[in-house]
């Protein structure tokens, strides 16, 4: 198994969902969830990216789990990761598993991947997907898509449907024609942590100010990223209340 760390940003402003690290899932904060999925799936270390005391005094009880206090005026996550590895001292080329912090379901086996699929291929950063199963979810812009290469290289992600069929969604847009296989994005990345601090360090592409997807920097600097295929299922993040109360649920229904 591929040896790497998992960083955690979890930053306390959310405008659809503020102070969401610290919502209650099953009566303990969002954040202790994430990090105990990390914790299970081997990480040799697990770091939490954190803007706010609330959210670092509300993992003191997870001993194998450390905190980073970093610059609240951060623009993006990855910039706190990188800041978080600089705080950690990890040489350059440690994988990092960049954990969103709303992920309470992560499965083990899918951060995993994502660490073997950045040591596996010739690409600085890797991510996940998985096929998308029904037109409503390929044609929702809050689902990002993508298309890959030979390789099982990204080579776009996009908000919109990609590739698009032209004659299949001529004739409907209602169903998926046969033959095809779409993928969704699954937001979970894997890099060295030298890459990760070239990341940060790239101005916003035109691209990723177009579609609002950071990971499109990457490509449009000219870097290949890896996209394998989860090993299993990621249910979806919050980012909502109803997100939160949908998790309530399968946390009670001992499924998740």
């Amino acid at each position: 198994m591929t040896e790497f760390v998992v960083a955690i940003p979890a930053r306390y402003a959310a405008s659809r969902l503020p102070g969401k690290p610290l919502r209650l899932l099953g009566g303990e904060p969002l954040v202790l969830h994430v990090a105990r999925r990390a914790l299970q799936a081997g990480a040799r270390e697990v770091w939490v990216a954190t803007d706010d005391a609330r959210i670092a005094e509300a993992l003191a009880g997870l001993q194998d789990v450390q905190v980073a206090m970093t610059d609240p005026a951060h623009p993006s996550g990855t910039d706190r990761l990188a800041e978080c590895a600089r705080h950690a001292g990890w040489a350059d080329d440690t994988v990092v598993v960049n954990l969103q912090g709303d992920e309470p379901f992560a499965p083990a086996a899918g951060i995993r991947a994502v660490a073997d699929a950045l040591t596996s291929g010739r690409a600085p950063m890797s991510t996940l997907c998985t096929p998308v199963e029904d037109a409503a979810t390929l044609f929702d812009p809050n689902v990002v898509k993508l298309v890959r290469n030979a390789r099982g290289e990204a080579m776009y992600f996009s908000r919109a449907p990609i590739a698009w069929h032209r004659d299949g969604f001529a004739r409907s847009r209602e169903v998926l024609p046969d033959g095809v296989q779409w993928l969704r994005h699954i937001g979970i990345y894997g890099y060295r942590a030298g890459f990760l601090q070239q990341f940060a360090a790239m101005p916003p592409g035109s691209l990723e100010q177009v579609e609002n997807l950071e990971q499109l920097r990457v490509l449009e600097a000219g870097y290949p990223i890896s996209a394998a295929l989860s090993p299993a299922l990621f249910p979806a993040g919050i980012d909502t209340p109803e997100d939160l109360e949908r998790a309530e649920q399968l946390l009670a229904s001992g499924h998740a």
